[in-house]
C-alpha cells in the first residue's frame, strides 16, 4: 500500500482508546510503552472480529516485530483513534500498518509483523486460502 501511515484516509478499520492518568510519566505525557499498548488494541480489534479470532480455533497470530515511530506527545485524557490496515500478505505472516491520531494529528505510526502459528505445534503455518482472501479484502488489493 502506497498511502502514508500518517494519513487518516489510509485506514478503514478504527478503534478508540482514552489515555488514562496511569499511562503518564513524570513529564506528564503518555509513556512510550503505552503507545505500543494502543497499537495492540488496534491489532486485537482487527484480529478478533466480533470476539472470534480470524485465525480460527486451531491457529493463533503472534507478533514477531513491532516498529513504532513517535511523532507527537499524548497527554492524560487525550482521545486516541487507532487506524489499522493490512500492508502486506506473505506466506505465513502479514504486515499490519497503524496510525495513532489525536483528532487530525498523527501522533505515531507503526508496522507490525504478525505470524500465523499452529496451536498444536507452536510453529508457523501457511495462511489458509480463505483467510488470505479475507485479508486481501481488507487490504489495498481488495
Amino acid at each position: 500500500m502506497d498511502a502514508p501511515l500518517a494519513s487518516r484516509d489510509s485506514f478503514r478499520l478504527w478503534t478508540q482508546e482514552r489515555a488514562r492518568y496511569a499511562d503518564t510519566d513524570r513529564q506528564g505525557h503518555v509513556n512510550n510503552a503505552v503507545f505500543a499498548t494502543f497499537c495492540e488494541s488496534g491489532r486485537v480489534a482487527f484480529l478478533y472480529d466480533g470476539g472470534a479470532s480470524v485465525a480460527g480455533p486451531e491457529r493463533s497470530f503472534v507478533i514477531a516485530r513491532l516498529v513504532l515511530d513517535f511523532r507527537a506527545e499524548l497527554l492524560y485524557r487525550d482521545l486516541v483513534d487507532i487506524g489499522t490496515r493490512v500492508q502486506e500478505i506473505r506466506r505465513s505472516s502479514l504486515i499490519l500498518g497503524q496510525g495513532l491520531f489525536r483528532g487530525e494529528e498523527c501522533v505515531a505510526t507503526a508496522e507490525a509483523a504478525i505470524v500465523l502459528v499452529d496451536n498444536a505445534t507452536r510453529r508457523s503455518t501457511p495462511l489458509p486460502d480463505a483467510l488470505r482472501q479475507r485479508l486481501l479484502a481488507l487490504s489495498d488489493g481488495g
